[in-house]
């Protein structure tokens, strides 16, 4: 016996249908979109749009000790010091309560996968028997080049922790830089070498600083590196900007998900060509620097977009439908078609799991959200 879903619209994961009826096993993976007239009898009647499962692409879960702890419109370097001086101080079972009801408000509003970045091993605890699919970025930092060996070890070591941990879960795990301004030259070359063919993520152009930084040795982050004790006096100007600097350190056919993107120009994708995936993040970018990424420009390039949520240390929620809430709010004229697809298919794609997530396809098990006056929630 079929469960049957009859929405006010049925979003499949590419397009929105009107009068059709979503077909499914007891164990919610879909049968078949049917016309409603060939649906049969028994079908529920659902108030809204009803959607695939949420695709998370960038979130920080093990930051969610954090939240509300962090002022608003710092700017990035001031928010990187008070997350470096604070994230530090909560014992583990206050951590772990965190993690937890983070992973709940996840699952609660619809998110069916996440990626996840990882500085340490906090996360592992709440990713056993999680009802969520998570692929962990394991992230790399150390913007000195002597200490770049070091740092990739050290990484490593939290990597195969992971592959240790949650062998028996259909998770993946990959290292991946922070960003352009806290990795040396001599590591970036290093996660090249180790990161072949591999799903990464890197923080990018998400102040004007990083611009500077880049261009011409200047800008706040210098203030940020020296109230960290940070020696950048190995470090120089490229005389471009941040993405032309960084992305040429990879080529080995990683897939490269660049996150925040608020500073991105038209001469930076004219730069990239096709060799990145752009993740927004609008609601985080509104916390910290109060701006919001170049949406229209993205789309007027045809550049692939998909969204996540950051951390509680810099958003007041985990919930997919709040980034599309703003993003609708800021761009009334992007249709909620095109967003829906950045949050499902585009972000199932973009971690490689398109085979089990993102739409409502044969065979596929992506879950079932249910739109309604801006609210998600998950049915199945």
């Amino acid at each position: 016996m079929y469960r049957k879903y009859k929405p006010s619209q049925l979003f499949t994961g590419t397009q929105m249908l009107n009068n059709h009826v979503l077909l499914c096993k007891p164990d919610g993976s879909i049968e078949a979109i049917v016309k409603e007239e060939d649906a049969g009898d028994q079908v529920q009647i659902l108030d809204g749009i009803l959607c695939p499962g949420f695709v998370n692409a960038h979130c920080h879960i093990e930051l969610s000790h954090l939240k509300a702890l962090i002022p608003i419109h710092t700017g990035l370097p001031k928010f990187i010091e008070h997350v470096m001086s604070i994230r530090h101080q909560h014992n583990v079972e206050e951590k772990l309560g965190a993690l937890q009801a983070a992973q709940q408000e996840l699952f609660e509003s619809g998110t069916v996968a996440v990626g996840d970045i990882c500085n340490t091993t906090d996360s592992i605890a709440i990713k056993k028997n999680s009802p969520l699919y998570w692929h962990n970025f394991i992230e790399l930092t150390g913007f000195v080049d002597t200490a770049a060996q070091s740092r990739l070890a050290a990484g490593e070591a939290i990597l195969q922790h992971f592959e240790q941990e949650l062998s028996k879960y259909p998770f993946n795990c990959s290292l991946v830089p922070h960003a352009p301004y806290s990795v040396s030259k001599n590591l970036f070359e290093l996660l090249n070498q180790n990161t072949a063919g591999k799903i990464i993520s890197i923080h990018n152009q998400e102040t004007p600083a990083e611009d500077k930084l880049f261009k011409n040795k200047s800008g706040d982050f210098l203030a940020m590196y020296q109230h960290l004790g940070i020696d950048i006096s190995g470090f120089n100007a490229t005389g471009k900007s941040s993405l032309q600097s960084w992305l040429p350190y990879f080529g080995h056919q990683q897939k490269i998900i660049s996150v925040h993107n608020s500073f991105t120009s038209q001469a930076d994708i004219d730069f990239a060509g096709q060799q990145l995936l752009y993740c927004l993040c609008p609601n985080a970018n509104l916390y910290i620097e109060n701006v919001l990424p170049p949406i229209e420009l993205l789309i007027k390039n045809n550049c692939p977009i998909v969204l996540g949520t950051d951390s509680y240390a810099s958003n007041l929620q985990l919930n997919m439908m709040a980034e599309i809430n703003t993003i609708q709010k800021h761009f009334p004229q992007i249709a909620i078609e095109t967003i829906l697809q950045w949050a499902t298919i585009n972000g199932a794609k973009a971690l490689g799991i398109d085979d089990r997530f993102g739409n409502f396809e044969k065979g596929k098990n992506p879950g079932m959200v249910l739109i309604k006056d801006g609210v998600a929630k998950r049915i199945a």
